[in-house]
């Protein structure tokens, strides 16, 4: 029999501590969570503040009671105050202060990440708060139950910040996305698609105030407004969506880091001690684009990375194969989604990138029910391997980026998709599939 200590119980973790339960059942499994609950889609919570899902009953997929029911023992509510390495002890204390200690032979490390907090006067005013638990989905919603609530601020036009900025539209308030750069999803997408976005997100009422440095929030207890450099406007609820940093504080002085403090991970998940692992936003991954380590905060990748390293842990061996960051998002209809590098993150990262253009109707022009769809895949110049690929459309061509992954994964070429073999039928696309038709036309 193996112990195994799991620290934390958020995607990562829950989908670590059900493989573990499921697959080796013999093998002793103990868990730390300082939350009150496990495994809330925290993708999700938009969705409930905008009203788009009537409840977030749905949103958990696990709890205390299933791990337990499937035999671990989990100390919910629990703050882990430090880990001797040496000794392989967990020193922890409950809710109500009492001193835990529990001794393993594996250590499973799934803390997540934190909300990157802001260095600006104002920060600490009542109605200025984060989203990526449920408690701060919880107090969003008891938010948007105040009349006195008009005028709603986001800070930060990645997907979260969109996200919201929808979701409190959608509940009649005056929603003000605010972004440093020009425009919204610039990690994830070239200008020819994020400029589409912000269309959208302006004709359907959001305020767009980019290329703006937020300075201070102001207000009398509770936040009034939110000042950047090019101006003061009203604000009666400021939500920051800046981002997120590796929560790493128990292992950084014991475990080799990442330039971002990230736990750096091998191909198993395992650090740089020992039988111990790290998972999920805390951790590094390897990023087939890039051919390099690299950190990538997504559920997705956490939850690959919790099933690799629970079985490493209990002695089965496999090896990650590596991710492509793929993601996507879907507002007020219009979908974009991407795989692997932008060509200003393929420039940012030493490669030579061109791309191909395509941009038709989804199906033939004849079917009624019809949309535009547009496509960019990246490829190096020297040797034509496949870096990325975006798209974008009120069409769900969410399905189609998935090859682009594995095209990716597996090195394939530009070249490689000119004849590949895509099927055709009116009731879903054309003869000339507009996949095929990029690669037709790429240099």
């Amino acid at each position: 029999m193996t112990k195994i200590v799991l620290i934390g119980a958020n995607h990562a973790g829950t989908a670590s501590a059900n493989t573990i339960l499921d697959n080796y059942p013999d093998n002793e499994l103990v868990i730390f969570d300082r939350n009150s609950n496990i495994s809330y889609l925290g993708c999700g919570t938009a969705l409930w503040i905008g009203r788009q899902i009537d409840s977030p009953d749905g949103l958990f997929y696990s709890s205390k009671e299933k791990m337990e029911a499937k035999g671990a023992k989990v100390n919910m509510e629990a703050d882990v105050k430090g880990i001797d390495f040496a000794a392989k002890i967990v020193h922890a204390a409950d809710i109500d202060g009492n001193d835990i200690s529990e001794h393993y032979d594996k250590l499973i490390i799934a803390t997540g990440s934190l909300p990157i907090t802001p260095n600006i006067p104002g920060i600490d005013l009542e109605n200025v708060q984060y989203v990526k638990l449920y408690q701060d989905a919880q107090k969003a919603q008891a938010c948007m139950n105040e009349a006195a609530i008009k005028n709603v601020a986001v800070i930060g036009a990645g997907y979260i910040g969109v996200e919201l900025a929808e979701a409190m539209r959608r509940r009649g308030r005056n929603a003000k996305l605010f972004e440093f750069v020009d425009t919204c999803l610039a990690n994830y997408y070239d200008p020819w698609f994020s400029h589409d976005m912000d269309r959208v997100l302006d004709d359907n009422g959001i305020e767009l105030h980019y290329g703006q440095k937020v300075l201070e929030l102001k207000g009398d207890g509770r936040v009034e407004s939110i000042v950047t450099d090019k101006g003061e406007f009203p604000a009666d609820l400021v939500m920051l969506a800046i981002g997120f940093r590796p929560n790493t504080a128990l292992g950084k002085n014991d475990l080799e880091l990442f330039a971002n403090g990230a736990y750096k991970v091998d191909l198993k998940q395992q650090t740089s001690v020992p039988d111990v692992y790290a998972i999920g936003d805390c951790a590094t991954v390897y990023d087939n684009a890039r051919q390099a380590t690299n950190y990538i905060a997504l559920a997705t990748n956490a939850v690959r990375s919790g099933v690799v390293a629970a079985h490493n842990a209990c002695g089965t061996p496999i090896e990650s194969v590596g991710v492509q960051g793929s993601n996507g998002i879907s507002i007020y209809g219009y979908n974009m989604v991407s795989t692997g590098m932008s060509v200003a993150a393929a420039q940012k990262a030493g490669f030579d990138p061109l791309y191909s253009d395509f941009e038709d109707l989804q199906k033939p022009a004849f079917i009624k029910e019809n949309h535009p769809v547009k496509i960019r895949i990246v490829y190096d110049k020297a040797s034509r391997r496949i870096l990325g690929a975006q798209m974008a459309s009120y069409e769900d061509i969410s399905m189609g980026i998935h090859m682009f992954s594995l095209a990716i994964e597996e090195k394939v070429t530009i070249d490689k998709l000119k004849l590949l073999d895509i099927f055709f039928l009116p009731h879903f696309n054309q003869p000339y599939n507009y996949i095929t038709m990029a690669a037709l036309i790429a240099e």
